[in-house]
Formats: structure tokens, C-alpha cells, sequence
């Protein structure tokens, strides 16, 4: 895999977004119908290609740089949340630092992040991809939740065990180390429904960031920095950590890629249930998925160079 492919791969996403960008100029999409899309990618179309990579026969080394890499995640979430208390928690601006802080930490892996690794190494690349996808979800529904909760609010830890994703990866992987099947049709089921993940989650993005109007105002210095710690130094980071780990091949390319992603796109959500200004958190995901389309290129490049 050189840069080039993943310039181009990585283009034709950014295009099928300007087709989500289209279709809301012209009306045809609305809020509710947003919405609607949004959740059956996650609770549907995302399970169903989970399932679908892990019908693969089982492999020694394949489940080693699997563990490998579940260790890497759950160091670099440590590390990464710390890095971001000590440099945001201080902010006097309540709003702003849940903002920064969450946003620094958590790529948006799941909408843009799968459907780049699916697109570039196909069933494999998820395979590896769906590690990052749980730590997302069960760093994200607890320590990302709590950042904008008071400390009477409890966190809902039903709402992160629950999560259909954790349960397809729980199943694929029971599917792996046995390796087992899903019936014929079924299966082909499966696999359809997993097919529309990328062209879908790239029309939503882009439907979304269509209602972005950008201006000089919209960013400080404090987001500006959590745009760099985002998209830049923690994924960075997690290059360095995975090579002391000895993970290579496409769990390494694929673990960078889903670190590399722009701020996640629930930060807005979290900031309007905690009645905060979502402006911040609106600015910071858009201009962190256009800065993408050079940042994820350039920390793969750097991520081929150390390795």
C-alpha cells in the first residue's frame, strides 16, 4: 500500500461526500431522514460488515496482532486521555474544555474510519479495524460521556454493553476462532447489507457538513490545538506504540488509519445533551474531516517510514 493509493481512496470519499453535499443543497435530504440514516448505519449496516470479516478461518497469527493491537488501543486511550486533561482541563470554559478534550481523544472511527479500511483492505482491513471501533465505543460511552455529565450524573453502562457493534464483535469473533459460517443466503444478506457502509456513511458526512458556514470566528487557539492533536500527534503517537509492540502488515496500517480519522462527529450530540454552545464542536469535526484529506495521507506516510 503506497500513498498514492490512499490519496486517491481517500479522494473518492471526500467526492462521495460532496454527493451527501448535493443532495442537501438540493433539499432531498432532511433532518429526520439524517437521523434515520445515521442509525441504521450503526445499529445495521456497521454489525452486519463486522460479521461479514470475520468469516474467515481461523489464523494463530491473525488473532496475535489482533490482541497486539487491542493492547496498543487501550494504552493509547490511557495516554491520550491524561495528555488531554493536562493540557485542556484547566480551561475555565466548561463548554470548551469537554469540547477540546473529547475532541482531541476521539477520531470519528466508526463513519469514516471502517469504511477507509474496508475500501482499502477489504474484509482483513475491518477485521483489524473493528478493535479500534470497541475502544472507541467503550472509552467513548463512559470517559467521553462523563466529560459532560455533572458528578451526580451516573453513566449508563447498559447503553455501552448493549451497543450492537460490541455484540457483532463478539459473535465474529466466536465465528473466527471456530471458524464458522453463516448459511448461504443469509450470509449473502449480510454481505449486501454491510456493502452500502461506505457510500452511505460518506453521503450522511457529507449532508452534514453541507450546514457548516465557515468563518474566521469559529476557532481559537485552543481548538486550533486540538485540531493538531487530533489529526497529527496522537496518531503519531499510536505509530510509535504499535512498532514497540510488533505489529505489522495491515493491522498496523489499519490501526493507523483509524486513529488518524478527524474528530468524531458525537462530540456535537454530547455537547447539545449537555445544553452546551455547539458551536465549538460543529466548527471542530468540520474542519477536521476537510484537514483530513491531507493529514490521514501524511501520518501514513510517516507510519510507512518508521516501519
Amino acid at each position: 500500500m503506497n500513498i498514492g493509493q490512499i490519496t486517491n481512496q481517500i479522494v473518492l470519499m471526500f467526492c462521495l461526500m460532496l454527493v451527501g453535499v448535493v443532495i442537501n443543497k438540493f433539499k432531498f435530504m432532511h433532518a429526520q431522514t439524517s437521523n434515520d440514516l445515521t442509525n441504521i448505519l450503526l445499529y445495521v449496516v456497521s454489525p452486519c460488515l463486522i460479521i461479514n470479516a470475520f468469516e474467515q478461518k481461523y489464523s494463530s497469527s491473525r488473532i496475535k496482532q489482533f490482541i497486539l493491537v487491542a493492547i496498543g488501543i487501550l494504552i493509547f486511550y490511557i495516554v491520550a486521555i491524561i495528555v488531554s486533561k493536562l493540557i485542556f482541563g484547566r480551561l475555565k470554559n466548561d463548554n470548551l474544555r469537554r469540547i477540546t478534550q473529547y475532541g482531541s481523544v476521539y477520531s470519528n472511527a466508526g463513519f469514516m474510519g471502517i469504511p477507509l479500511t474496508s475500501a482499502l483492505f477489504g474484509s482483513t482491513g475491518v477485521f483489524f479495524a473493528v478493535v479500534s471501533l470497541a475502544g472507541f465505543n467503550i472509552f467513548s460511552w463512559t470517559h467521553g460521556v462523563s466529560l459532560f455529565r455533572s458528578d451526580e450524573e451516573r453513566i449508563d453502562y447498559k447503553q455501552v454493553l448493549l451497543n450492537p457493534n460490541l455484540f457483532a464483535i463478539v459473535i465474529g469473533l466466536i465465528m473466527f476462532l471456530f471458524s464458522l459460517r453463516l448459511p448461504g443466503t443469509l450470509n449473502q444478506v449480510v454481505k449486501y447489507v454491510g456493502s452500502i457502509n461506505t457510500p452511505l456513511s460518506m453521503i450522511v458526512i457529507g449532508n452534514s457538513l453541507a450546514n457548516i458556514k465557515l468563518s474566521k470566528d469559529m476557532l481559537n487557539k485552543n481548538l486550533g490545538l486540538t485540531l493538531i492533536l487530533r489529526n497529527l500527534i496522537f496518531p503519531i503517537l499510536m505509530i510509535f506504540m504499535l512498532k514497540f509492540l510488533g505489529v505489522t502488515g495491515i493491522a498496523y496500517y489499519t490501526t493507523i488509519i483509524m486513529t488518524a480519522c478527524p474528530v468524531a462527529g458525537i462530540v456535537v450530540l454530547f455537547t447539545l445533551q449537555a445544553h452546551g454552545d455547539a458551536g465549538p464542536a460543529i466548527s471542530l469535526m468540520s474542519i477536521s474531516t476537510i484537514l483530513s484529506l491531507i493529514t490521514i495521507p501524511l501520518v501514513f506516510a510517516v507510519g510507512g517510514m518508521v516501519l
